[in-house]
C-alpha cells in the first residue's frame, strides 16, 4: 500500500494565520498598528484577541507536517473507521 504524504490544507491555513496574527502583534508592539485605529490600547487589545485565537485554534487543531505525523493520522483514521464497522 502506497501512502502519498500531504499536508492538509487546514493545517497551512492555521499556519499562515497564526503567522500573520503574529506579525500583526509584533507591529502594533513596536508601534506600527496594522488597524488604522486611534486608540493605541484598542489596536492592542484587537491583536492580542486575534493572536490569542490564532494560537489556540493552531493548538487544538492536529497540525502533522512530517512524513510520520501523517502516517499515523492515516492509521488512526482507519483504526477510527473500522471500530465504527464493528459497532
Amino acid at each position: 500500500m502506497k501512502t502519498e504524504y500531504k499536508v492538509e490544507t487546514g493545517t497551512i491555513i492555521r499556519l499562515i494565520v497564526l503567522a500573520i496574527a503574529f506579525a500583526n502583534q509584533i507591529l502594533t508592539m513596536t508601534g506600527h498598528p496594522v488597524l488604522p485605529i486611534d486608540s493605541d490600547e484598542f489596536a492592542n487589545a484587537v491583536a492580542t484577541i486575534i493572536t490569542a485565537i490564532a494560537a489556540l485554534w493552531g493548538y487544538w487543531k492536529n497540525n502533522s507536517f512530517t512524513k510520520n505525523a501523517i502516517k499515523a493520522d492515516e492509521v488512526l483514521k482507519e483504526l477510527r473507521e473500522s471500530d465504527k464497522i464493528g459497532e
